[in-house]
């Protein structure tokens, strides 16, 4: 069960870190203003907040796991969102990280 929370974890983190930064490079770049900026900071609080619910207590594993998560989550986000079109480089390098996350997080660890 506490894989299963870690996962679901992670894609809230991703969601809340990708589209907090997103929003704010819609305000900045796009010139959508403030209210984007905003909301994109309160966003990124969030992601904050939801990478200390991870059951894993250990901060560097938990971030450095969440480096791979962050490479997928914004291939896929810049698809959705932003028309972009990942080339197999990207894939395959979204594939290594994802492999990644799974090693650095849930290899079996002696206590």
């Amino acid at each position: 069960m506490d894989t299963l929370r870690s996962v679901a974890l992670f894609f809230a983190a991703a969601f809340a870190e990708i589209g907090g930064a997103w929003l704010i490079w819609q305000g900045v770049r796009e010139h959508k203003g403030w209210i984007w900026i905003g909301v994109g900071i309160v966003a990124l609080g969030i992601y904050g907040f939801v990478a200390t619910l991870q059951p894993d207590a250990n901060f560097g594993r938990i971030l450095a796991a969440y480096g791979g998560v962050f490479v997928v989550g914004s291939l896929i986000w810049g698809k959705v969102f932003d028309g972009y079109q990942p080339d197999r480089y990207d894939i395959a390098g979204a594939l290594v990280c994802i492999l990644g996350v799974a090693i650095i997080m849930y290899s079996p660890r002696s206590a």
